[in-house]
């Protein structure tokens, strides 16, 4: 019987792995969002022999450029084949997802936690169609976290190595995959506090496990020393990241986390209450012990790594979904057995996965039109409103047919995803104008940066985003940058394209976009240089 049920338990999670690939699958078209394009701009560069920060700056590490380019190397430099990357990242991330919790407290909460995580790290609430770093984090924290379990068991010293190298790697991925790193070293730390013994192992491991976590980001430290970038990698990673991640004030951030709750929680609310009640559940069955349990030292950091900088933006919470569908599957494991303790008819401890199961199939029945109805296009567009994703294809293929290999682009906004897919390189390293726009002391300095390198290269192609997402003003952001673009673009631009977001997309190319003035806030502008 108990074989039966772990088969059974199999099946169930490989039937989930394929539910949401298949998901994945049909939308494996739709169009890059902003940190795809990112990404995959930073990955084709890489492909090119172009090391990170050289020509296109950004404060993330690189760890997720080198998995692009290792997804666009395999599967090929377009949408799709991000996407098909994606699905193999999210899928191996929803296995590991099982074998934690099926580690931890049986088969039916490994299916269920699996589940759970599947669920919502697909659903609009995280922005989960999309390929964010934050997947990338999440995979490799579930590999360590596995790893960490199993040497705990063991004590095999190569095992704590391991754990630290997918640690190293989730920060690696993006700063914030260092709560991982930490979490790991606190559950060596606490774990042999009170055995004397075990206590005097732990300087060891904790070399062993900390020089494992280090090499990732050492060894990118020596790659692009020696590529000569490491002086801009070092300002756009911890002098400028230190300005973006303390710019936002407690109660701005509060705010943030205030109004992004509800849509978390209609994402999938079988999954948040079964968590809810997993948390009480350990609480009574642990008491005090339950704070230095595995599970809430596993949520509490995950928290702070959300909360970098404060922005609680949607696809942060994706280094939640670990510890969140953790609790859910020890939840309905939980509800199960004391269903079965304290009654005497014994279906009864089916009635928690019976609920979790309803409650599952009703979530995706609320989300069916972006998971099973809606084109790729279209999903874009619910998801993500004015921005111009489908728009920045057109842009890119007209470029790319009317231009040479070598020619050179610049984009007066934060849309990289031309870069990519019109397969020619920024005039400017600021592939984002976020920056520019914010209250932080390099604004100024970078807008100058900016502008003189564009003066300096002097693209063929120049486009003009007059999209409010794309700039994210501010009150008092210096705006240096946008009167100068209105001159040099007059003096030495003609327009060649305009589209104009609204109900529908209104194209214009060539003649017919000369002396055309969109009525929309949301429109996007080409430019050719006159000589």
């Amino acid at each position: 019987m108990p074989e039966r049920g772990r088969w059974a338990a199999i099946v169930l999670m490989l039937a989930v792995v394929l539910l949401f690939a298949g998901v994945r699958w049909r939308l494996r078209t739709m169009p890059l969002e902003r940190d795809e394009g990112e990404y995959a701009y930073a990955g084709q560069l890489i492909l090119q022999g172009i090391p990170p920060y050289q020509i296109a700056y950004n404060l993330k590490l690189p760890g997720t450029y080198l998995a692009y380019a290792a997804i666009l190397r395999t599967f090929g430099e377009t949408a799709t084949g991000i996407h098909l990357g994606l699905i193999l990242v999210n899928g191996c991330a929803t296995l590991l997802m099982f074998f934690l919790a099926r580690r931890l407290y049986g088969d039916l909460a490994g299916v269920a936690a699996a589940s759970s995580y599947g669920l919502l790290s697909t659903s609009e609430a995280v922005l989960g169609l999309a390929g964010h770093a934050t997947h990338f984090v999440a995979l490799m924290a579930l590999a360590g976290l596995l790893i960490l379990l199993a040497a705990r068991r063991s004590k095999n010293v190569s095992a704590y190595f391991a754990a630290g190298i997918c640690m190293g790697l989730a920060f690696l991925m993006k700063q914030p995959g260092a709560v991982f790193v930490l979490l790991g070293a606190q559950l060596l730390a606490l774990d042999v506090w009170k055995d004397l013994a075990e206590r005097k192992k732990l300087p060891q491991r904790l070399g062993v496990y900390g020089a494992g976590a280090a090499i990732p980001y050492l060894l990118t430290c020596v790659w692009l020393y020696r590529a000569g970038v490491f002086a801009k990698f070092w300002f756009w990673t911890i002098s400028y990241a230190s300005q973006y991640g303390t710019s936002t004030g407690i109660l701005q951030g509060l705010k943030y986390l205030i109004d992004i709750v509800p849509q978390l929680f209609y994402g999938a609310p079988v999954v948040w209450c079964f968590a809810a009640i997993g948390l009480f559940a350990l609480i009574r069955e642990r008491g005090r012990g339950a704070v230095f349990g595995f599970e809430i030292r596993l949520l509490a950091w995950s928290f702070v790594g959300v909360s970098a900088g404060l922005y609680y933006r949607d696809h942060y919470f994706i280094l939640l979904l670990p510890a969140v569908c953790l609790l859910a599957g020890f939840a309905v494991k939980w509800c199960a057995d004391e269903m079965a303790r304290r009654s005497a008819v014994s279906r009864l401890s089916l009635a928690s996965p019976l609920v979790f199961a309803i409650g599952f199939a009703l979530s995706l029945f609320a989300q069916r039109a972006i998971c099973f109805e809606l084109q790729p296009d279209v999903v874009s567009r619910v998801v993500y409103g004015g921005s111009p994703f489908p728009e920045a294809v057109e842009f890119a293929k007209y470029i790319q047919e009317h231009s040479d290999a070598n020619a050179k682009v610049a984009v007066l906004g934060s849309e990289p995803e031309i870069y990519f897919y019109s397969q020619r390189h920024s005039a400017t390293g600021y592939i984002y104008t976020y920056g520019l726009m914010e209250e932080q002391k390099y604004a100024s300095r970078m807008q100058q940066e900016m502008i003189g390198e564009i003066v300096k290269e002097r693209p063929e192609y120049l486009v003009k985003v007059m999209i409010p997402g794309s700039w994210l003003r501010k009150t008092n952001s210096d705006t240096t940058i946008l009167y100068w673009a209105d001159k040099y673009i007059g003096e030495e631009y003609r327009i060649v394209g305009v589209v104009e977001i609204g109900a529908a997309t209104n194209y214009r190319w060539d003649q017919d976009a000369v002396g055309y003035v969109p009525r929309s806030k949301y429109s996007v502008y080409l430019y050719k240089r006159k000589i």
